[in-house]
């Protein structure tokens, strides 16, 4: 894995400069709403009504050119990880947005991960992009020997590690990148969550999806 900011689909331009300051924080919602919020002028931030898209687009070009750093690396237990994955898109397709939680194997979390997808961009493609996005930063920042992918995504599930063709137009490029990052991990195996199991990875990939639907600006 690089540095190189993760592909995303369309993005208007004040929800492509906020995807930039999170890739410049390695996708840590939390550490870049923080950052965010400090840039804004007066007491508004990311998501205060208060905030202007003026304000905001000159905070985070500001941000951008400001050289970000990515938070310290949390140390695990061991080199066993668990990954939380989740897609989100309000109205399928619409703005959608993309979670990850990487725990270590005793299911401390290590770095809660988030990010928009698209202005109008189906769930599967979300659930793609999400699982990307974990195994993206995972190996860049540890070298795990095992994992456990915890996902809802049939379709991802199907196509990862049932060998099925993709269904979803589109994702091919998601797949092909999360297949040769899975192709590094020595053991990978996943957990199909039901609906109504807790996952810490929706609410990140909700904050995404708002953020894909910031307008022009």
């Amino acid at each position: 894995m690089t540095d190189e900011p993760l592909s995303n689909e369309h993005l208007s331009p004040l929800a492509t400069l906020v995807d930039d300051v999170l890739a410049g924080v390695g996708y840590e919602m939390a550490a870049a709403t923080d950052a965010i919020d400090d840039a804004v002028p007066g007491y508004g931030g990311l998501f205060d009504p208060a905030t202007t898209p003026t304000e905001l687009r000159e905070a985070l070009e500001n941000l951008r050119e400001s050289g970000l750093t990515r938070p310290p690396i949390s140390e695990p237990t061991s080199s066993t990880f668990v990954l939380y994955v989740d897609g989100s898109s309000r109205g399928n397709p619409g703005p959608a947005g993309a979670g990850a939680v990487i725990m270590d194997g005793g299911e401390e979390q290590l770095a809660p991960l988030g990010r928009p997808v698209g202005s109008r961009t189906g769930n599967n493609t979300a659930e793609y992009a999400a699982l990307q996005l974990g195994l993206s930063e995972l190996l860049a920042r540890y070298e795990p020997d095992r994992l456990e992918v915890r996902i809802d995504s049939m379709t991802v599930i199907r196509d990862i590690w049932g060998g099925e063709e993709p269904t979803e137009p589109g994702v091919e490029p998601y797949s092909e990148a999360v297949t040769a990052a899975l192709s590094t991990i020595p053991e990978h195996q996943y957990t199909h969550l039901a609906d109504s199991d807790p996952n810490p990875a929706d609410a990140l990939a909700t904050v995404g999806a708002d953020i894909a639907a910031f307008g022009p600006g």
